[in-house]
């Protein structure tokens, strides 16, 4: 049943006040109030866990469906092309993941690019870097990981400020999640809407690219005001550095993101066979890893399209569309609408690719409506997405940047400049549409 047709009924919506209460909440408990060493309090209830209560909660609504009925609409949902796509895609992506970080290619590839670069420009440097590798990688919180330990050396060796190092490791690596081909974000956003990766690219690029121009010019004038410095050099491997930037390559010029997935892999088990890096063992290993570590995405994604279903059915996405046709006037309404409901559910769910996978049903119906793209669509979702989870201080990608340097999530926000210049382009993109 299209939610269109569906009678409004903000009751529908109360499995999500459920999962922020569950969620959200016990987060906020174990995070801030009553904290547990060496546990990050976001994740002492499981995402997975949050969302089966939500479903459980959904199921038990509406009495005039019989059970049978609502494992029928789940199916459905379930069921949809987009979502199976994107479930292949997650499993193909792990794989890669995993491999590319067991022979070395993010490390070299990282190395490689700060050994070209003169020791004044190390800043502006570390950002282009973690730009690149994360569109590469097609994971911030994997770009982070790999980064902010250099980030580090850069800081003491160099003399900048580890807030300032670190931040900006956090945008480029926000700049590369939002616009890479195989990070999930990217594919949860394009999928659900029905878009071709390279047309939301080059609508996402319009706007992300002259954020980071914007960064990119900021870093530079304060490294022109600070003094130059030696950092050193820094061990790499051209092999190992190379599948990652035929992969981009092939990305960016549009070729089936399964079969880019799929090369990557052949690429990277060669190379890190030939310099060592992987045995037979290891890559086999390694592929299995990366994709154990889909498996919660792939389930919550299983939950949020059940759950999704049962609240359209309800009548809850009719009641979401009735609201934003009150607030909204026309296609700038609508697209606000958009990114201010993705941003909302990132900061309820602190994981974008969640965040996308809830929006994107309701954010299709309402693009409908008021007559916007597929593709600006996507990208504002997936945009949005990203903007929320950058500043997010309890959001992984902070907490493990903060972790790594043994600082403070919440001290980070300031130097991140790049989420909030991104912010600033969306809202100027959203004006000026007619």
């Amino acid at each position: 049943m299209n939610s269109t047709q569906t009678e409004p009924n903000s009751k529908a919506l109360l499995p999500i006040m459920i999962f922020l209460v569950v969620y959200l909440g016990n987060g906020i408990y174990f995070e801030y109030i009553h904290p547990e060493k060496g546990q990050m309090g976001f994740y002492v209830v499981s995402v997975v866990l949050a969302f089966s209560i939500a479903l459980i909660t959904a199921f038990l609504q509406n009495r005039t469906l019989s059970f049978e009925e609502k494992i029928h609409i789940c199916a459905q949902g379930i069921g949809d092309d987009n979502i199976v796509t994107m479930l292949f895609i997650f499993l193909i992506a792990g794989a890669f993941s995993g491999i590319a970080k067991e022979a070395g290619g993010a490390l070299s590839t990282a190395n490689l690019l700060l050994n070209i670069l003169p020791g004044r420009f190390a800043v502006p440097g570390l950002f282009v870097i973690a730009c690149l590798i994360s569109m590469a990688m097609g994971t911030s919180v994997g770009t982070i990981t790999v980064l902010v330990p250099i980030a580090c050396v850069i800081s003491q060796n160099g003399n900048y400020p580890l807030h300032l190092c670190t931040g900006i490791v956090v945008g480029g690596a926000m700049f590369g999640d939002n616009l890479s081909f195989i990070s999930d974000t990217t594919i949860a956003a394009t999928k659900t809407q029905g878009v071709a990766m390279k047309d939301k690219f080059r609508t996402n690029l319009k706007i992300a690219l002259p954020a980071a121009l914007a960064t990119l010019l900021l870093l530079i004038i304060y490294s022109l005001r600070s003094p130059g410095l030696e950092l050193g050099h820094f061990p790499c491997s051209f092999l190992q550095a190379l599948p990652y930037f035929v992969v981009l390559a092939l990305a960016i010029c549009g070729m089936n993101v399964f079969i880019v997935l799929l090369l990557g892999i052949l690429l990277f088990t060669v190379s890190g066979i030939m310099t060592g890096s992987l045995a037979y063992a290891s890559a086999l290993s390694s592929m299995g890893a990366g994709i154990n570590g889909m498996f919660e995405t792939m389930i919550v994604t299983v939950l949020v399209a059940s759950l999704a279903a049962l609240m359209k059915e309800n009548g809850g996405f009719a009641f979401l569309l009735q609201l934003i046709r009150k607030k909204a006037k026309g296609k700038r309404g609508g697209m606000l609408g958009i990114a201010v409901l993705t941003a909302i559910m990132d900061i309820a769910t602190a994981n974008n690719t969640v965040a996308i996978v809830i929006a994107a049903p309701i954010a299709r119906d309402i693009r409908l409506e008021y007559n916007v793209s597929p593709e600006r669509t996507a990208s504002l979702l997936d945009t949005c997405s990203c903007i929320a989870q950058g500043i997010l201080p309890y959001g992984a990608q902070l907490l493990v940047a903060a972790g790594i340097a043994q600082i403070s999530s919440v001290t980070l926000i300031p130097f991140l400049i790049y989420p909030f210049l991104l912010f600033l382009f969306v809202l100027l993109s959203i004006l000026k549409e007619r």
